[in-house]
């Protein structure tokens, strides 16, 4: 068999390991840490950085920075990054979720991001995010659960109440979008928690929900003091199509990109000439919030790689010569042409999924490419014998955005890129399974070889 699906099956069992971005960033530390990786150093603390390192760490539990310095590390050296974001469009609970509804228990949710909100009606939903529970000596902490049985679901309303169903499909978010959790009369229902309060959690929420957490983490519902809950499709993600060409999944935008980008810098560490490495420090930073615009102390407009940089070379001309040899690329997926839809693409710019990464362009610069930053890109590529591909947005259509264009504000030279894919933003996306190896094999290319071949372009 082709190493392609091979590798696409590696990303299927991060995806399903991995509901929310707290789940992402943790798997992504797994996998980091078997590459030799440690978690030794914190922003809290003063670093200690050495050539030859293998570094990460994390902020929030939500965002994610992994660095290798070579062999030659100084401070002044650029830094070579593959920047992605671990979020999705989803509902998340609300911070008063109790609702009855006509006999059926509802839990109060809230849409994040842009997603197409259709896709999550008549599905097998459950819950996944992070609880802080107390423990023993009166300390906290934060611990991730993911319950695998269904539990909710959002019904669509039959077709013999509404009849135009087929030619309008139109739904109030606010109060036809709640998702039914059980029934008022239901055994768990009935549970009693000690220890509730007028401030505590246990009054804004369904007991038999803190019961189903509690039980999950082999706690107690009244040591349960918040959390954050995220709802998630129980169905897995497949190989599918004639070949297993294409992959059918949540959440492709954008763990593709985050997994194929740990899964490079990790073989990177793991290659045994990585302490011979001459080049660039290299970088994989797995941000938050990217959906909703990356406003926050997790997404790509925060503080993170400024103060990555600022770490690595603190002297303010140190700090500029580092900026002045890095090289992003903004990794995010891209948009396949619809064989249903070909005139939603401008005809000379169609991807297509498994025909290698995108080069994402934008004159207003919703994506950060210019001619200098796609010509080094491409020829990472060309190293490993891969293609590219090419993407503009229509003229009368309006253009998405990425991380790029955020990154390149601090003087950081960025390639917007990604992989072709459909139905984005839809509970059940659709990828390439040949794509994850392109992905790897580019990110790969960037780690080994970019301070070489930035070193052979001259710029007047």
């Amino acid at each position: 068999m082709s190493i392609y699906p091979e590798a696409a099956k590696r990303l299927l069992t991060f995806i399903n390991a991995s509901p929310t971005p707290f789940h992402a960033v943790q798997n992504a530390a797994i996998r980091l840490e078997a590459a030799g990786f440690r978690k030794v150093i914190r922003e809290t603390d003063d670093w200690d950085l050495q050539p030859q390192g293998k570094y990460y760490y994390t902020r929030n539990q939500t965002s994610l920075i992994a660095f290798t310095t070579p062999s030659n590390w100084r401070p002044g050296t650029g830094v070579s990054i593959v920047a992605t974001h671990v979020d999705s469009p989803n509902l998340r609970v609300r911070p008063v979720s109790k609702k009855n509804n006509l006999g059926y228990l509802q839990v109060g949710i809230e849409t994040y991001g842009g997603g197409i909100w259709h896709s999550w009606f008549d599905r097998d939903l459950s819950l996944a995010g992070r609880v802080i529970v107390v423990q023993h000596g009166g300390t906290f902490r934060s611990k991730l659960v993911k319950i695998h049985r269904p539990l909710l679901r959002i019904p669509s309303l039959a077709i013999h109440l509404d009849r135009n169903v087929n030619d309008s499909f139109k739904f109030n978010q606010e109060s036809e979008f709640i998702p039914i959790f059980g029934l008022v009369e239901g055994e768990l229902n009935d549970v009693k928690i000690q220890g509730a309060s007028a401030s505590s959690i246990q009054i804004r929420h369904h007991p038999a929900l803190l019961l189903v957490l509690a039980e999950e983490l082999s706690v107690a519902p009244e040591e349960i003091h918040d959390f954050e809950l995220h709802l998630y499709d129980t169905q897995p993600s497949v190989l599918g199509g004639i070949g297993n060409e294409f992959i059918f999944s949540p959440r492709l935008d954008n763990q593709f990109s985050s997994y194929c980008a740990v899964e490079a810098i990790a073989t990177h560490a793991e290659n045994p000439s990585f302490n011979e490495f001459v080049g660039n420090v290299n970088c994989v930073a797995l941000f938050n919030h990217e959906e909703i615009g990356s406003v926050s102390t997790t997404g790509a407009e925060s503080s993170l790689i400024p103060s990555l940089l600022q770490r690595l070379s603190p002297e303010p001309a140190l700090y500029s010569q580092s900026v002045s040899r890095s090289f992003v690329v903004s990794a995010d997926m891209g948009h396949a042409v619809h064989p249903n839809y070909s005139t939603k693409h401008e005809e000379n710019h169609r991807p297509i999924i498994n025909g290698g990464m995108i080069i994402k362009t934008n004159a207003k610069q919703r994506y950060a490419s210019d001619a200098i930053s796609t010509f080094l890109f491409r020829k990472l590529v060309e190293r490993k014998g891969g293609k590219v591909q090419e993407f503009e947005v229509r003229n009368d259509m309006a253009c998405g955005s990425t991380v790029g264009p955020m990154l390149s504000k601090i003087g950081l030279r960025t390639v917007d890129v990604g992989n072709a894919m459909l139905s984005m933003h839809s509970i059940r996306e659709t990828g390439g399974s040949h794509d994850v190896q392109h992905a790897i094999d580019a990110f790969s290319s960037l780690f080994d070889g970019f301070a070489e071949l930035d070193g052979d372009l001259l710029i007047d």
